[in-house]
């Protein structure tokens, strides 16, 4: 009778953290009108950061995107570095960690709807997923920060390689939309549309097989946010009363084993393990005591 009490209490856990995903895409891309017209929103609200991978040009969306805002202050000939952005995606990081993956995160939210279409999953192997996430680091450091900062001209301006080359939420929540409104930029398509579209099909594709696949090996704002989970103030404590039952490895789709790890960079503090914990040695949340694993 337990185990069932626990299943619904996760279930309703996963719709939850569903319903308010779907709440943070729709806010976070709040110009509806914008889909039908095909313009972007260029107010004021575009000067700040949003905590989330979302493309600034999306029509729908308010906010300008963590990622591509490092990028096009570093692009720019008036700036050399982003003091505010950097400062911006700190403070989210401190605060939460990557809690914003979990929750809010309108690209997240998509890979978790692909992953419930029906088709045969892909278990990825402990040493495998291990190596692999280290892959959004290298991007991190490459295609955000490396780059774009050799291939500046004699005035300062510079590739934004990651938002150019690689990635796929912005291809798919602003390059469609905007293709399919503007006659004009579908006549200008060229092979670097045609090889970010690429990507998006693999990234659908693994996304479908494997839980989060972009988060977890290639999202650069989720290598970042990761790195502050185990100091944010939003965090997880595993007690001394822990009996490693295991079972929150088990429900863990990152891959991460709270027992052992609570504060894994891995971890997008979606509270699934919390549920299912049968001695409730899992917490999560602001100012807890420290716990013995990080």
């Amino acid at each position: 009778m337990k185990t069932n009490n626990r299943t619904g209490n996760l279930s309703k856990q996963r719709k939850k953290r569903m319903l308010i995903q779907a709440m943070g895409a729709l806010i976070f891309n709040g110009n509806w009108k914008n889909f039908i017209n095909g313009n972007i929103y260029k107010g004021n609200l575009k000067n700040v950061c949003v905590p989330v991978l979302n493309c600034y040009s999306c029509p729908g969306a308010i906010g300008a995107c963590p990622i591509g805002s490092l990028q096009a202050v570093n692009n720019s000939h008036q700036f050399n570095f982003a003091f505010y952005v950097i400062g911006l995606i700190a403070l989210f990081g401190i605060t939460m960690g990557r809690w914003f993956c979990g929750w809010l995160c309108p690209f997240g939210w998509i890979q978790e709807l692909l992953h419930k279409i029906p088709l045969k999953k892909i278990k990825v192997k402990p040493t495998v997923h291990k190596k692999a996430t280290r892959l959004k680091y290298v991007l991190l450091i490459l295609f955000v920060f490396v780059i774009p900062f050799f291939t500046q001209d004699p005035y300062g301006m510079s590739s934004p390689a990651f938002c150019k080359w690689i990635c796929p939420a912005g291809t798919l929540e602003a390059g469609y939309p905007l293709l399919l409104t503007n006659p004009v930029l579908r006549q200008a398509v060229g092979y670097i549309f045609g090889w970010k579209s690429f990507l998006l099909i693999i990234t659908i594709f693994f996304s479908i097989k494997i839980f989060r696949f972009f988060c977890k090996y290639a999202c650069p704002l989720g290598a970042i946010y990761g790195m502050f989970n185990k100091i944010s103030f939003y965090h997880m404590e595993c007690s001394s009363d822990c009996i490693k039952c295991g079972r929150c490895s088990g429900v863990c789709k990152m891959q991460v084993e709270p027992y052992k790890t609570p504060n894994s960079a891995e971890c997008i503090r979606c509270g699934e393990c919390v549920e299912v914990c049968p001695v409730k040695a899992l917490k999560l949340g602001f100012g807890n005591e420290k716990s013995n694993n990080q």
